[in-house]
C-alpha cells in the first residue's frame, strides 16, 4: 500500500540565466529579463514528496521531522538567501534554471534516502511557473 508524504518549504535566491558560450544578444533574446547582469530573485516554493510503504511499527512512510531536517541541511542552508550563480558550487558552470535547480535538489536529497523510497521534487519559481522532477 504505497503512500506519499509531502513536505513544503521555501527559500529565497537570486540568479541569472546566461550561457557564456553565446553572445550577449543571443542571451538577451533567449532569456530576456532573466539575463539581467545584476541578477534577479525569486521566492521559491519547494515540495518534496516521498512515496513508499507504511512501516507497520511506526505508522510512517518517513519521519517528517527527519525529512524537514534533511531539507534544511541539504537545500535551505545551501541555497536560501544566496546568489545561485556566485555562491554555490552546483551553479558555477550550470545555468540555474528552475529545471536545473529541481534536478540538483533531487540529487542532493536522493543520496540520503533509502532506495525503496520514490522521491519527487516540485519547485515553484513563481505562483504560475513550476517544474517537477521525479528522477
Amino acid at each position: 500500500m504505497p503512500v506519499t508524504v509531502c513536505r513544503k518549504e521555501h527559500f529565497n535566491a537570486a540568479h541569472r540565466l546566461h550561457n557564456p558560450a553565446w553572445s550577449d544578444e543571443l542571451n538577451q533574446r533567449v532569456f530576456g529579463k532573466c539575463n539581467n547582469p545584476h541578477y534577479h530573485g525569486h521566492n521559491y516554493e519547494l515540495i518534496v514528496r516521498l512515496t513508499g510503504e507504511i512501516n507497520p511499527e511506526t505508522g510512517y512512510v518517513y519521519d517528517m521531522k527527519l525529512l524537514s531536517d534533511l531539507i534544511k541541511r541539504e537545500i535551505l542552508d545551501t541555497f536560501d538567501h544566496r546568489n545561485l550563480n556566485l555562491d554555490t558550487e552546483e551553479f558555477r558552470e550550470l545555468n540555474p534554471t528552475a529545471e536545473n535547480i529541481s534536478v540538483v535538489i533531487w540529487n542532493r536529497l536522493r543520496q540520503h534516502l533509502d532506495a525503496h523510497l520514490t522521491l519527487s521534487v516540485t519547485l515553484y519559481e513563481t505562483e504560475r511557473n513550476f517544474v517537477e522532477y521525479h528522477g
